[in-house]
């Protein structure tokens, strides 16, 4: 049995942090559109909702959240990490914004607990979760696919390895709630989320010597360091950012780009003889590595496949163990390969990154686009998808595409207009803590413009010599192919 039909302007499918960060945008700049956000979740915010108690913003708060409001930080971060706001801050800042942004404006409704569902007939439906009741919606522009991301985090998910009977194993966000202690911990999943168990682990007290750490790659990773804002560290971060771009510049291949970048301190590794396999846009402090290198058991065999009480299969070998360990499940990914679709597809649009590890941003700027210009081709090409970063390569490859988009943005005058005044640009935040009568801020200023412009021919000469083996290693792992695209 169907409900009376609702309509709106914008079906807004996903409240997690894109979803918000577009519709945010859109209701300033479409003064006159209506819009309609659907989730399962109880509140917006997506997986904020499901993340551990003990998680905080990884990167400073001044860089997160939706264009019109800063993110609210009561409690710094104690333990020196300079990481920014809890979950549970970050989760009552969403539920702030709709409850006091959004729906006071009258044209944005909104449906917590509820599923969508494209019917058969190409209708869209509303699920209620708790009833099943359905809602049939007519929507006079366009959907808003805020579902791409798919981020996983460990307590929505069974792990993906076997356990035998009488072995524990919990996601991050249980330890709090622990009875009873265990003669040894062991952590699977060398993400983020591991590396917070871990830091968490320490830092309750647990020895090194007890904590094993499975850990199938090791990452890049970038040094919050460089990204902190402010005028206190506008010199430093700007000449990080200089120091990227000379890297890219003068690297004679990729090996010796990644080792240019780290000896400047632009990505840093957990072990300096490890060579990475992966980046994920992850962020830490030097602080945080120092620590997490205490723990002398790491295994580097491969994904895990079972555990028993005895011991564990890995991919590339067989392991003891300790019958008293409890394990910690972190191997949920949290990143997912973008679908090969288009941002502006016809009555549907896609939120998907287009600047480099930049996700709200990117929800934000599309949907200035979608309100400023209705050419979709025109609107496609300044919103490039920027692939969702997995290998190493893809460091150097999401930012040959933020380049190109960039470059076609400060050709556009709306485009350029709304970069200037947005919170979520990376460029203006750091630009509030130049000092305009600082000539060496000036300097600076200039000088990373130069490099960016300099470093994209040789960022195109690498990203062309690694067409080849890019091609046969997406193949190899069923992803969509993303051809590098030369930076004008």
């Amino acid at each position: 049995m169907h409900h009376h039909t609702i309509e709106t302007d914008y079906l807004v499918v996903g409240a997690g942090a894109m979803g918000m960060a577009f519709v945010d945008t859109l209701i300033d700049a479409s003064p006159d559109a209506t819009v309609l956000m659907v989730d399962p979740h109880p509140q917006p915010g997506g997986h904020w909702n499901d993340a551990y108690p003990f998680v905080r913003l990884h990167q400073p708060s001044a860089w997160y959240g939706v264009a019109s409001t800063p993110v609210d930080e009561a409690v710094p971060d104690p333990s020196g990490y300079g990481r920014g706001a809890t979950g549970a801050e970050v989760l009552a800042y969403f539920g702030r914004l709709m409850r006091e942004r959004f729906l006071p404006t009258g044209r944005v409704r909104w449906f917590p607990g509820h599923a969508y569902r494209l019917g058969d007939d190409g209708s869209h439906r509303l699920v209620c979760l708790a009833t099943g009741a359905e809602q049939v919606v007519t929507v006079r522009r366009k959907r808003v696919d805020g579902t791409h991301a798919r981020t996983e985090v460990p307590s929505v998910r069974r792990p993906a390895y076997a356990l035998a009977p009488g072995v524990d194993c919990i996601a991050p966000g249980q330890l709090p709630q622990l009875q009873r202690s265990y003669a040894h911990h062991t952590v699977v999943g060398s993400g983020k989320t591991g590396m917070d168990t871990c830091l968490w682990l320490l830092d309750a007290g647990v020895p090194a010597s007890r904590i094993r750490w499975i850990m199938p790659r090791d990452a890049w990773v970038q040094d919050r360091a460089n990204i902190l804002t402010g005028a206190e560290h506008f010199a430093h971060s700007m000449r990080r950012t200089i120091d990227q771009f000379e890297a890219i510049a003068e690297a004679s291949s990729v090996p010796d780009l990644f080792a240019r970048l780290e000896q400047r301190g632009v990505l840093m590794r957990l072990d300096p003889v490890v060579a990475p396999s992966t980046y994920r846009c992850a962020i830490a402090s030097r602080e945080e590595l120092a620590r997490l290198r205490r723990i002398t058991d790491v295994v580097r065999l491969g994904r895990l496949r079972s555990v028993e009480r005895s011991h564990l299969v890995l991919d590339q070998g067989v392991i003891g163990a300790h019958a008293d360990t409890l394990y910690v499940d972190c191997s949920a990914a949290a990143l997912h390969p973008a679908p090969p679709v288009p941002v502006f597809d016809g009555d549907r649009i896609n939120l998907l990154m287009v600047s480099w590890c930049r996700p709200l941003f990117s929800a934000a700027l599309i949907a200035h686009i979608e309100s400023a210009l209705s050419n979709e081709a025109e609107m496609n090409r300044l919103c490039e998808p920027v692939p969702v970063p997995e290998r190493p390569i893809d460091w150097l490859s999401g930012w040959a595409v933020t380049l190109a988009n960039a470059q076609r943005w400060r050709q556009s005058p709306t485009v350029e207009t709304w970069l200037k005044a947005s919170r979520l640009n990376t460029a203006a935040v750091l630009l509030e803590g130049a000092r305009p009568d600082d000539p060496a801020h000036l300097a600076l200023l200039r000088v990373s413009g130069a490099m960016a412009q300099a470093a994209v021919p040789n960022l195109n000469r690498l990203l062309a010599s690694l067409q080849p083996s890019l091609a046969e290693s997406e193949a190899g792992a069923g992803r969509r192919p993303h051809p590098a695209r030369a930076v004008p």
